[in-house]
């Protein structure tokens, strides 16, 4: 009980110290050993998507105080959802939440790319010209809010305790920042690594231009999600040093890279095939 008060008091704190810690040791180990050489001006990249990353917490911030947690917060009080209603002991609902949340987050993920609405905001995220530990955090702010919403109905309905809600949100962070990063693990290591989350070499083929590898590999942090579901893609074709990444339609880094261009980016042309979810393979003639 004492762990869970102190995680509801400093849920801010502790979100915030894995935030910039994981953001300067990727940082670092992109630095050291850069898996691919960088396309543009990194910092131009990193002060664009890291106000985009301020703005999305000011936005969040404002819409909904208390996030994800004071939801949790509240469900809690009201004992609703199957976990309180079926008082599963706390140990084995932190296991449950953080499973079934971590699948809702890939089926959002799916939808963000089946759906050409969601597609437009998601977009945002795939644009980016190069692939590193900020692209990870580069989303719309009108996607966060639509994340946001998914995450009240799956807390609602699922009962998701307090300690697990702030747990989950760390990890799927943490993640998102570690396989978004410029780098590799060894071949074997990540293979093994690779069967039960996510690999930055895994993720960086959800962020090719091609449109079937594009619509592959939609898991952040468990990678069990992909395979079950058949949207599991191991290699890009042109191999991850020659890859190109971003979107065929998006390649001018006023539009792709600048704060301005990332918030316009959803209102402007036509949805592209991109957002059909198809797997295979059309070739640049088609698109």
């Amino acid at each position: 009980m004492a762990v869970s008060q102190f995680i509801l008091e400093n849920e801010t704190s502790i979100r915030m110290s894995f935030f910039f810690g994981l953001l300067v040791l990727m940082g670092g180990w992109e630095w050291l050993a850069p898996k691919r050489p960088a396309s543009q001006s990194k910092p131009f990249r990193w002060l664009n998507n890291l106000s985009l990353v301020f703005l999305n917490s000011f936005v969040v911030r404002f819409l909904f105080p208390g996030a994800a947690v004071a939801m949790a917060v509240f469900v809690e009080a009201n004992g609703w959802g199957f976990l309180h209603y079926y008082a599963v002991p706390l140990p084995l609902s932190i296991i449950i939440a953080i499973v079934l949340m971590d699948l809702t987050i890939y089926l959002q993920h799916v939808m963000a790319h089946a759906v050409p609405l969601l597609w437009r905001l998601h977009q945002v995220h795939h644009a980016d010209l190069d692939y590193d530990v900020t692209t990870g955090s580069r989303f719309h702010p009108l996607e966060l809010v639509f994340s946001m919403l998914v995450k009240f109905a799956i807390i609602v309905v699922l009962g998701v305790p307090v300690v697990a809600v702030v747990i989950f949100e760390v990890i799927l962070n943490g993640m998102a920042m570690f396989n978004h990063g410029n780098v590799g693990l060894p071949r074997l290591l990540d293979r093994v690594i690779r069967f039960f989350v996510v690999t930055p070499d895994m993720h960086r083929v959800h962020h090719s231009v091609e449109d079937d590898e594009t619509n592959s590999n939609f898991g952040f942090n468990l990678s069990c999600w992909d395979r079950l579901c058949g949207t599991y893609l191991a290699e890009p074709r042109a191999g991850h040093a020659d890859m190109v990444i971003g979107l065929r339609g998006c390649r001018n880094p006023k539009q792709a890279v600048s704060l301005g261009g990332m918030l316009l980016l959803p209102w402007l042309g036509k949805v592209s095939g991109y957002a059909i979810n198809r797997r295979h393979w059309l070739g640049k003639s088609e698109n």
